[in-house]
């Protein structure tokens, strides 16, 4: 296979993503990461990964770092950014330095809805329909909520407090940020991907109230849920740290988890990785396994 390259190096889908591609054998000369401040991921180069500097609103920065590359993964750029602008230039890019075949992991979107996220589905339909577009060989690899994240729309204290938030019967089939970096490293070293859709999702769909069972379980000690307004909870996470404008959104992903937008549960990650997915009972059982607030 020729040089792969993975962008978003120095975060944590980029990164696991490039360790999952050592991980299945892919010499690490055929490997590069693209990384806006190398200093930043020495731990890679120490493994004899290419770093390729480059930043997704310095096109010339990614038409240097693309020469010589035929696959691609786009790591999807941070909130609060130009996404747009920033995915633009990555896919401009990519054609113009012959790329071959470009995998983009936008966030599912469930069938018939009407749910849309500020900062997030916008900007991944743009970069769908750019990508389609420019007749580059494509993989889209839709990713649920990670698992690794849902602690950050909890409390800090959720172990003394219980789980604060919007209650609804809505569930979300999340997965680990691990899990779904092998599944890109098995696309980005197997045929068969071309021009083709995943949807990527954990082996179950739980509630919040679910999650707050979970803990208990694993903490053995009761861990509520206590079901509160929205604006309860942007004054919670406010009063917290959180900046105001990022509150919001972590609200929307608490509004989209009690509608249902992602409690599809596909078999697309399993098959892809070659097991099951680590379930939503596992994560959490392994974080706060004895752990207690006292």
């Amino acid at each position: 296979m020729g040089k792969v390259l993975v962008t978003g190096a120095s975060g944590h889908v980029g990164r696991l993503t490039v360790l999952n591609l050592l991980e299945r054998k892919v010499p690490a000369g055929d490997i590069a990461a693209l990384v806006r401040d190398p200093n930043k991921a020495q731990d890679l180069r120490s493994l004899g990964v290419e770093l390729h500097q480059g930043d997704y609103m310095d096109p010339q920065s990614l038409l240097r770092a693309f020469k010589g590359v035929e696959k691609l993964m786009l790591v999807s750029s941070q909130a609060f950014t130009d996404r747009k602008q920033a995915h633009a230039n990555v896919v401009d890019a990519a054609v113009k330095s012959g790329i071959k075949h470009i995998l983009f992991m936008p966030i599912i979107r469930k069938t018939g809805s009407n749910f849309s996220m500020k900062e997030v589905t916008d900007e991944d339909v743009f970069t769908v329909e750019k990508i389609m577009a420019s007749g580059l060989t494509y993989t889209f690899v839709q990713h649920p909520p990670f698992l690794n994240t849902l602690p950050s729309f909890f409390d800090a204290d959720i172990l003394k407090s219980g789980i604060h938030a919007p209650k609804s019967s809505g569930k979300v089939a999340a997965a680990t940020r691990e899990n779904l970096a092998e599944a890109h490293g098995a696309i980005l070293t197997q045929s068969g991907h071309e021009n083709k859709r995943y949807i990527l999702s954990g082996s179950s769909a739980v509630s919040l109230s679910e999650i707050a069972d979970i803990i208990s379980k694993a903490t053995n000690q009761n861990v509520p849920f206590v079901a509160i307004s929205d604006d309860e909870y942007l004054h919670r996470k406010i009063a917290a740290g959180v900046p105001e404008f990022v509150a919001p959104f972590l609200l929307d992903w608490i509004k989209g988890i009690n509608q249902g937008e992602w409690d599809l549960v596909t078999d697309d990650l399993a098959k892809l990785i070659g097991h099951q997915p680590t379930s939503a009972e596992q994560y959490f059982e392994t974080i706060y396994n004895n752990r207690r607030s006292d």
